[in-house]
């Protein structure tokens, strides 16, 4: 069992990950996967790779930003209430502070005629692309999607693309794709208990 001195020094560390992820990412959650998986999976070791996946896939299924929901679930994991708080007040913080001193020193019209604010902008905008296929691609992997599977998200992408009123939402993927989970958990434990 862990000292209270190592339980508010955990917090701490969780507070202080997260805040760093969410000062230095820019685009929002997608950007933030490939950090939040090197920070909690590779630097730290709090959860396994495929913890991480089954994190995410739940933190999309729900509804809220995407970061604070992951951070959520990893602080739960490791200290409950208390550890859910700090990692999502870590995230949330420097983002509130940031969008607040813009929302006050930084107007519309301020950025589209300042070159050097617009330019500093359209720099940014390549590499959060760049942020946001890392974290699809490492996902992808670390889910063994090969050839044979790759058909799937390629066709969901290309349904919600499409904007056909039913086909296009997301939630209905998330729907088909946890009952495509269940029934493929299903038959495989029929398979087991006939060869039993």
């Amino acid at each position: 069992m862990k000292t209270p001195t190592e339980n508010r020094n955990l917090l701490w560390q969780l507070f202080l990950t997260f805040m760093k992820i969410g000062a230095f990412t820019f685009g929002g959650g997608w950007a933030m996967i490939s950090i939040i998986q090197r920070e909690v999976v590779d630097k730290h070791c709090w959860i396994s790779n495929e913890e991480f996946l089954d994190l995410l896939a739940v933190a999309q299924s729900l509804p809220g930003i995407l970061a604070v929901n992951i951070s959520v679930s990893v602080g739960d994991k490791l200290r409950g209430l208390r550890g859910s708080t700090a990692a999502a007040l870590g995230t949330i913080l420097p983002c509130f502070c940031i969008i607040l001193a813009i929302a006050i020193f930084l107007t519309p019209e301020l950025i589209t005629s300042n070159p050097v604010i617009s330019a500093i902008f359209k720099g940014i905008r390549p590499a959060v692309v760049a942020l946001i296929v890392a974290p699809v691609i490492t996902s992808a992997k670390a889910a063994k999607i090969g050839w044979s599977t790759v058909w799937i998200p390629v066709v969901v992408a290309l349904m919600i693309w499409s904007k056909i009123p039913w086909l296009s939402n997301p939630i209905l993927y998330i729907v088909l794709g946890g009952a495509a989970g269940w029934w493929q958990l299903h038959n495989y434990n029929k398979r087991i208990k006939s060869q039993q």
